[in-house]
Parts: structure tokens; sequence; C-alpha cells
């Protein structure tokens, strides 16, 4: 059975406090950047996208820490 909207975000949430050992904090601030960025628009619209597999796929997407970029040294 899908999750509400609301559930699902909570559920993204969560997985990425606890995959990424991220606080709370973070972890919201992550969803609700991504749901600014419209990352979320198709599940609001289609609740076929709202499975616990899913989530884990979207905490993969916007929780997981990124490598910082390399910086070019001056020849």
């Amino acid at each position: 059975m899908p999750m509400s909207y609301e559930e699902y975000l909570d559920e993204v949430t969560t997985l990425i406090t606890e995959k990424y050992g991220t606080t709370d904090e973070v972890a919201i601030r992550q969803v609700m950047d991504a749901q600014e960025a419209g990352f979320f628009i198709e599940h609001d619209d289609d609740e076929r996208l709202r499975t616990l597999e899913r989530a884990h796929q979207d905490a993969a997407t916007i929780g997981k820490p990124r490598k910082p970029a390399r910086s070019r040294k001056p020849s």
C-alpha cells in the first residue's frame, strides 16, 4: 500500500539519518531542499512512486554524501 505524500517524505528523511548518520536537522533540510527543487513533484502526483523501495532509492539520491570537487592547482 503506498504511503501518503507526507509519510513518504518522513520515510525518506528517516532513511537518510539511518543510512548516512546525519542529524535529523540535516536530513530534513536535504528533503526540504529537494522538495523545493521539484524532486518530489511526480511523487505527489503518482502514489505508485511512494513505496518503501523507492524511498530507499530517493534517500540515496538526495542524502548520499558527496565527494568534494577536486580543486585545480594553477600550473
